[in-house]
């Protein structure tokens, strides 16, 4: 690594890269990449082609050696790899649409982690992602595999139970999105607050928060009561909470958490969206992409538009490049990320993956021990726990029953009889993605 780093994105056609190069290029005294291989599929080639011409132009501007290579062989782009990232979308915005849309029709949320949209998104990415980890041990055996790919728990339990790669880490832009929220609400310097956060991706919990090293959890839930509205994502309705709830909670619930603690509102708010207009967040992102590309395409352009903020994932260059400058340049600060539980958490799996603060080595991730977590929360973390596992065992194997357990325990499911019916029209929806379910699917279908 001695004259610089090659790093490889896996899914470099998506809309969230000129974030990472943004990232790269303001952290290129600390972290010298070399080289930077954008790879996708054929049918990502066009934007793939976009967002890379967007990026040579962004590095000519910074005036920055880094060279950028376009390319739809992956496992040319993965040879001597020193940082792999993974962001892609199996069945890409259509596969969207229809993990959000066919739960609806049996009254259950349709989302794109959670509940039978996340099982499904896992379901097609895991064989993929473990293709690619092999792919790693041949070609970069020494590399660290960052996933950004949704669901990042899931898609992580399965890269730790499933494959050899060791050297992986989950990541999400909800940890660092939290903290800038309260910030954002106490009108303060994020550098000011500390939050320490534990339990699963989509599913983590502010244990404490901390105001220049001031416990000010309490104030917090308070103002979360009063405004909690604001303390949402692009993707997610920001329904308010009650405030009792919060006080009784004593934890700092995510945004995703509306859907388990509010099931029936944020149900209720897709119907209503879905019945009024016939779509979903799916169909909001592809006119957001499609207006951010149009944008993309101006030769002029050779910085991150701000458009792109409208999409969900802000953060993700702060998130990712700060992960990756940390491994290289052993900071050994703390960031929270998903990773191998080893105790951090009492009463999950050792081997399992959880979301926790870890201080960030040269040698990876080394997670903080957050022992039990408070009985509030204990439960509910648990039976997602359970879900993840069941869900990746599910998608190794193409095995229907274990798909079809891993649709019932989900907690966003409320029957046996309804996770069938979804999970057959599911299915047949998705049948060209799901290669470990071909025989299911013959036999479903005939």
């Amino acid at each position: 690594m001695a004259d610089g780093l090659k790093m490889v994105t896996i899914g470099g056609g998506s809309s969230y890269t000129p974030e990472l190069v943004e990232g790269l290029i303001q952290r290129y005294d600390t972290l010298p990449v070399r080289e930077l291989w954008l790879v996708d599929v054929p049918e990502g080639e066009e934007k793939l082609t976009i967002v890379g011409n967007l990026a040579k132009r962004m590095v000519k501007k910074a005036g920055l050696p880094i060279k950028i290579h376009l390319t739809l062989n992956r496992r040319e782009a993965l040879t001597g790899a020193d940082f792999v990232t993974t962001q892609f979308r199996v069945g890409q915005l259509a596969a969207r649409e229809k993990d959000e849309s066919i739960p609806l029709k049996y009254g259950v949320i349709g989302q794109e982690t959670n509940g039978p949209g996340g099982l499904f998104k896992g379901l097609r990415t895991i064989p993929v992602i473990l293709d690619i980890c092999r792919d790693m041990v041949e070609l970069c055996p020494d590399a660290w595999l960052i996933n950004f790919t949704n669901p990042a728990g899931m898609v992580t339990e399965a890269v730790l139970r499933y494959s050899s790669i060791q050297k992986t880490v989950g990541l999400c832009n909800v940890p660092i999105g939290m903290k800038m929220n309260i910030a954002e609400m106490l009108n303060v310097d994020p550098e000011r607050v500390r939050l320490d956060l534990a339990g699963l991706n989509h599913m983590v919990f502010g244990l404490n928060v901390y105001l220049d090293g001031e416990a000010i959890t309490d104030t917090v839930l308070r103002l979360m009561g009063e405004k909690g509205d604001q303390f949402s994502m692009k993707n997610i309705a920001g329904l308010g909470w009650e405030p009792e709830f919060l006080q009784a909670l004593g934890a700092i619930p995510c945004p995703y958490h509306r859907y388990y603690y509010k099931t029936r509102e944020m149900l209720e708010e897709e119907l209503e969206k879905y019945r009024s207009s016939g779509t979903t967040r799916a169909q909001v992102v592809h006119r957001l992409e499609q207006e951010l590309f149009e944008v993309y395409q101006e030769e002029s352009l050779d910085v991150k538009p701000k458009q792109l903020e409208e999409r969900g994932g802000a953060y993700y260059s702060e998130a990712a490049c700060r992960l990756i400058d940390s491994i290289y340049n052993d900071r050994r600060d703390i960031q929270t990320v998903n990773v191998r539980n080893n105790g951090a958490i009492s009463g999950i799996p050792a081997d399992s993956a959880v979301e926790v603060d870890c201080v960030i080595t040269r040698d990876g991730p080394k997670p903080v021990t957050v022992g039990e977590l408070p009985v509030a929360v204990f439960g509910l973390v648990q039976q997602i726990k359970s879900f993840e596992r069941t869900a990746a065992k599910a998608a190794v194997t193409g095995d229907y029953s274990t798909a079809l357990l891993a649709m019932t325990i989900n907690p966003l499911v409320d029957s046996d009889e309804t996770a069938k019916k979804i999970l057959d029209d599911m299915l047949k929806a998705h049948r060209d993605h799901l290669p470990p379910f071909a025989d299911t699917q013959k036999k479903t279908m005939a």
